[in-house]
């Protein structure tokens, strides 16, 4: 086995039980939301969220030189709920009549915390590899923040204010 720093294990720690909490709390959102397409979109974000653990899964493997990168991790960390899947829970129940647009709110702020956490794990890695996976999983975070965003201002017909002109009244382009 290829001996790794403290950084690599705590990336490796940090990136998964990411992975794992938004994909518990996606499918959770999924079960609440009664507007189809919404469920459909929590379940695609969940689906996304398996998909960073098989890419996570391929490169850890790669780095520890090894399958078996879940001994890094305790279990009751990988099974059941976390405390921060059943804290998003209880903040959906308690906005009566609102969940779902709380649960759009909920999505936002683990995909901004995801972003900032796949940039500074990307910056910090000597690994140039594990940089670039970094670097492309805070992307598709990115996507997956945007998405939450625009549901989130069709759902609320909220929208945002242009600060500029994007065409001329009269026409004219």
């Amino acid at each position: 086995m290829v001996e790794i720093s403290e950084q690599i294990k705590d990336a490796i720690k940090g990136a998964i039980l990411l992975e794992i909490n938004g994909r518990k709390f996606f499918n959770h959102a999924a079960d609440v939301t009664k507007h189809e397409s919404g469920k459909k979109m929590f379940r695609f974000l969940a689906q996304e969220e398996v998909k960073h653990l098989k890419t996570f899964s391929d490169l850890f493997s790669q780095i520890l030189g090894e399958k078996d990168w879940k001994k890094y991790i305790s279990s009751h960390e990988l099974e059941g709920e976390t405390p921060l899947v059943e804290k998003l829970k209880e903040r959906m129940r308690r906005e009566e009549g609102k969940g779902e647009t709380e649960a759009l709110s909920i999505g936002m702020q683990l995909e901004m915390d995801a972003i900032s956490f796949f940039q500074k794990a990307a910056e910090e890695t000597d690994d140039p590899v594990t940089e670039k996976i970094f670097r492309e999983i805070a992307e598709e975070e990115k996507f997956h923040y945007d998405l939450l965003q625009s549901q989130h201002d069709s759902v609320t017909k909220s929208g945002f204010w242009l600060d500029s002109a994007e065409f001329q009244m009269d026409g004219k382009w």
